[in-house]
């Protein structure tokens, strides 16, 4: 489309030549012949030029588009590691700013470098066919135009990617700021977070404003040596007419194609500025798409129909490279259909152990097995499909009650979706406080559920892994945030669920574990001891410790209550 227009607008050059040439010849007719094609030709420019914008501009959204899709797709896929070294803030920078760049480098950007390719081409034809020696005086800065752009151009990747470097920091001060408001507040900290962020406001306007200085001086630089180069046409095109070397309409048609020079020599300046925004843009972009995701989709097919049998053996991990295992050598089997509690002081590796039989973390090879196959040899979404988990601290979306239910579903409109979401609720004693609310099951809980207390969070999010009936169910700690009377129904449900499916239950309390078939206590990441609950406590080790300290805990709350009501 651009070459079309830019042989319409060569056409039209040597056209006028033509007609100004009739115009001023007395012999000759009215130039109506020349100037129908001059207007047909115009109309073609203007369609071509702008179905050209329209196929340009659209790829550069395209591109944008399907970098932004494969940008979460690839996220989704990293593990801690990676956003251990990089914050929600700078992710939503990359991902927003730079993301934006590129769709300019292939938007604009390719428009401008195409037009100006194509431009020089045909505008050079017309000069060169009319005059070598005025074209070459016409182009005494062309050198210059190109230095600069040269010169610049290094800077200008620089100075881009400082720039956005620094909206990465900013963003990450504020994302930090939004998340954490109400400790902020609570510890009466906005003046130091206000100093914070402002020092990383400067940060980004000093690099912002270096940018735009840098850019200021570009343009008007190449803007003034094509004018020089205009001035230079002007002088000797001149001469060469009134020397009669040069007609008239000659020399309109070499100031018409030179004046369609001059903006693809100054919009050299504006491509080169975009172009290293986009390079700068990709670079960042790059550093998210180089990362290696830890957890690999294994490529066995997956079993028919699967049971849910989990089998643990010689389990050790560490986070990063080189540090101190948090788990070792532990092994466990359970079988389909049984439950399992995990228990152990803080920091014995529980919530880990968790997470890698979830596989959300790298679970090292031959250590977990799904009905006898290796996990890590399985496809990750069967995987993730067949082992609900709900996690210690609960996390909901900033969408409804309904909507974090029934996260996993398909679709959550249909009556049979709702009367799941809401059997669902009533499983983790939740329903009845979710219909208090203002628009009930429909109410929007607001960003990581701002709106609800710590427990009714964690028993949506209870909830929300009830309502997917996996075949391997795995809680960690999800009554740590609720009341005794609560826990006690909740309990009777998990004991439900455990009879219809394989549960493992990550617990700190004895009256959860004891519902469970089979508890592993966990000691410093190695199993130290491992029975049914009877026979744990009949040992007189940790779990019976544990036992003997939460059942001294209820005597002195109730000696407590007591008190309270003889008192009142």
């Amino acid at each position: 489309m651009l070459a079309i227009f830019q042989l319409a607008m060569n056409r039209i050059d040597w056209l006028s030549k033509s007609a100004v040439d009739q115009i001023f010849d007395e012999r000759s007719a009215l130039p109506w012949l020349p100037s129908a094609l001059m207007l047909v030709l115009a109309v073609v420019a203007l369609l071509t030029r702008v179905a050209s914008r329209w196929y340009i501009f659209n790829a550069g959204r395209d591109v944008e588009y399907e970098l932004r899709s494969a940008l979460l797709e690839h996220l989704h896929s990293l593990g801690a590691a990676f956003y251990r070294k990089m914050s929600a803030g700078e992710i939503m920078s990359r991902s927003s700013g730079d993301l934006l760049q590129v769709r300019l480098l292939f938007g604009f950007g390719i428009l401008n470098l195409v037009n100006v390719g194509f431009a020089f081409a045909s505008a050079l034809q017309v000069m060169l066919s009319i005059s070598g020696r005025l074209t070459v005086v016409s182009f005494v800065t062309l050198p210059l135009i190109v230095l600069l752009g040269r010169g610049v151009s290094g800077q200008l990747y620089t100075r881009t990617k400082a720039n956005q470097e620094a909206l990465g920091a900013l963003s990450e001060v504020l994302q930090v700021n939004l998340a954490g408001v109400r400790v902020v507040r609570s510890f009466a900290l906005e003046r130091r977070e206000r100093r914070r962020f402002d020092a990383a406001n400067q940060a980004y306007l000093d690099a912002s404003l270096g940018l735009a200085r840098l850019r200021g001086l570009m343009g008007p630089a190449i803007g003034g040596a094509a004018s020089v180069g205009l001035l230079a046409f002007f002088w000797y095109g001149a001469k060469l007419l009134l020397d009669g070397t040069l007609t008239k309409g000659a020399f309109f048609a070499f100031w018409l194609a030179y004046g369609r020079m001059t903006w693809p020599m100054i919009a050299v300046g504006f491509s080169v500025a975009i172009v290293q925004r986009g390079r700068a843009g990709f670079a960042r972009l790059a550093e998210i798409f180089s990362e290696v995701p830890e957890i690999v989709s294994g490529d066995l097919p997956p079993p028919a129909q699967p049971r849910g049998a989990l089998s643990v053996r010689g389990l050790s991990f560490a986070y990063g490279v080189r540090k101190r295992e948090v788990l070792s050598d532990v092994a466990f089997d359970l079988p389909a259909g049984r439950s399992l509690a995990i228990m152990g002081r803080t920091g014995s590796g529980k919530s880990t152990l968790a997470m890698l039989l979830a596989r959300l973390l790298p679970t090292p090879k031959g250590a977990v097995f799904f009905d006898g196959v290796d996990l890590c040899d399985l496809p990750l979404g069967f995987v993730r499909e067949s082992v609900g988990y709900a996690q210690q601290d609960a996390f909901l979306f900033s969408t409804t009650v309904t909507g974090n239910v029934g996260f996993s579903l398909t679709e959550t409109e249909s009556e049979a979706s709702r009367a799941l979401i809401r059997e669902a609720a009533k499983d983790a004693q939740v329903y009845e406080e979710a219909m208090a609310l203002p628009e009930q099951l429909d109410t929007v809980v607001g960003e990581r559920g701002v709106q609800l207390s710590g427990g009714q969070k964690q028993r949506i999010a209870l909830a929300r892994a009830f309502a997917r009936s996996p075949r391997i169910l795995v809680l960690d700690d999800p009554l740590s945030a609720v009341d005794a009377k609560t826990e006690e129904a909740i309990l009777a449900t998990i004991a439900r669920h455990a009879k219809q499916g394989t549960l493992v239950l990550v617990t700190h309390r004895v009256a959860a574990a004891s519902m469970c078939d089979e508890v592993v206590v966990l000691d410093e990441g190695r199993v130290l001891e491992r029975g049914t609950p009877t026979e744990l406590l009949a040992n007189g080790s940790l779990y019976a410790a544990f036992a003997e300290e939460q059942s001294a805990e209820r005597a002195l709350l109730d000696l407590d209550l007591d008190e309270r009501e003889s008192a009142s």
